[in-house]
């Protein structure tokens, strides 16, 4: 009884660190939008202002608008997509929220207004993009979050709420943010991989693959995906892995589809980095250290003797290694789900793309584009499918049991534990 009068205790005491959500607030009542292929503006109509934090996202290009105390209004229907504009989604935030999201076919300037609503009717905000991609907005807020002044700003000139584009969704300190996801496409461009006798090509294959698996991941409360590539361009090893780490990417998955002689090898296969692999990699960050990026954590190598950079990153691999063994395993039993895995114990090798040292980073070989019956499926998008989906809820199931601190994977989980002890019987007097 006192152990449930003290978790009860301290459940109440979160809740009074907890912003609440109150009946009274804003309605999105409407969303327009105009669009050409240089310019667009999308007009939201509210019942009232709200604070509002506005980022922008690469890969695809996208504005994000997060509202507090904010709900769409009953029958509000989202507008398809137009010239600059490709699609408009809306989204329930924490605590009350509401997330607009407005995907672009190429990188242009936004800015943002509340107008100052006459008469009887309703306030707007306003959200204008028309800057081509190859100029590089100045920056009007300090960090993508910044929140705008809102129900106190009338109306905004044009360049007040300029927008910087930036690499990643969350900042540090953000107590809901995504868990964000490197999607690497296999091949491409001038590498075309591995080729079936039907002539399918595995940079083709794999980028339809990791296509999917992307949109499943964005589909998904919580998650978001960034593409190393999303469309047929050859991209070195390691610049795959820069571009997973300028994202703050918490997980790196390389899609492949495997070859070779024997043409009645069939099935699929996981590989996470393999120790030799990693004692290589550590050699190369050392000796460069001065040059290489900081440590996902925040730890500097370039400072440290050669002793005290070693053990860290010695640390940071091994922990790095773990993580992806437990994601990697997840993945293999629900491609197993999909049709025949070939190796069922996942596998360690030293590939390039997994030697990230702070990123759980694993290689799925999807199938074996060599053998015929493999090679035809592979080539349909109803398989393509079926493999994207059973990666993601192998991915999806690790982040379940392994919140990275921060996310809405980890505020959910500690919901749900505070949840369980309040539930459970008391142990007696």
């Amino acid at each position: 009884m006192i152990k449930k009068v003290f978790w009860l205790g301290a459940f109440l005491l979160l809740l009074t660190r907890v912003p609440l959500c109150v009946a009274a607030g804003a309605q999105l009542r409407s969303i327009d939008v105009h669009s050409s292929a240089k310019a667009a503006q999308v007009t939201l109509v509210m019942s009232g202002t709200a604070a509002s934090k506005v980022f922008t996202l690469r890969n695809p290009e996208r504005l994000v608008v997060d509202f507090t105390n904010t709900r769409l209004a009953s029958g509000v229907r989202t507008p398809a997509g137009d010239e600059l504009v490709s699609d408009i989604r809306t989204g329930v935030r924490p605590h009350g929220g509401l997330r607009l999201v407005i995907q672009l076919r190429r990188a242009a300037v936004a800015r943002t207004a509340w107008i100052k609503p006459g008469r009887g009717s309703s306030r707007r905000f306003v959200i204008s993009f028309g800057q081509s991609a190859g100029s590089e907005p100045a920056a009007a807020h300090d960090s993508p979050g910044d929140e705008h002044s809102g129900p106190g700003d009338e109306h905004s000139g044009p360049g007040d709420d300029e927008l910087k584009v930036v690499r990643a969704a969350h900042a540090p300190g953000d107590s809901a943010r995504d868990v964000i996801i490197a999607v690497d496409a296999g091949h491409g461009g001038q590498d075309p991989g591995a080729i079936g006798r039907r002539g399918t090509r595995e940079k083709d294959v794999t980028l339809a693959i990791a296509r999917a698996l992307a949109a499943r991941i964005n589909d998904e409360p919580g998650m978001r995906a960034v593409l190393t590539r999303d469309r047929d361009e050859f991209i070195e090893l390691r610049d795959r892995i820069r571009r997973a780490r300028a994202a703050r990417a918490d997980m790196f998955v390389s899609i492949h589809a495997d070859s070779i002689a024997d043409r009645s090898v069939s099935g699929a296969s996981v590989y996470v980095l393999s120790e030799k692999g990693a004692t290589n990699e550590a050699a190369r960050w050392l000796a460069e250290r001065e040059n290489a990026a900081d440590l996902m954590g925040g730890v500097k190598l370039d400072d440290k003797d050669n002793t005290l950079a070693s053990v860290l990153l010695d640390l940071s691999q091994s922990a790095n290694i773990s993580a992806s063994m437990s994601a990697a395993r997840r993945v293999l039993t629900s491609l197993d789900d999909v049709g025949q895995v070939r190796k069922p114990q996942v596998q360690q090798a030293g590939f390039v793309v997994l030697k990230s040292p702070d990123i759980p980073s694993m290689l799925v070989e999807t199938a074996y584009i060599s053998n015929p019956s493999e090679e035809k499926k592979l080539a349909t998008a109803r398989q393509q499918g079926k493999l994207a989906d059973a990666i993601f809820q192998g991915v999806r199931g690790y982040f379940d049991r392994n919140p990275p601190a921060g996310t809405r994977f980890a505020q959910s989980r500690q919901h749900s534990t505070v949840a369980s002890v309040l539930a459970a019987p008391s142990a007696g007097p």
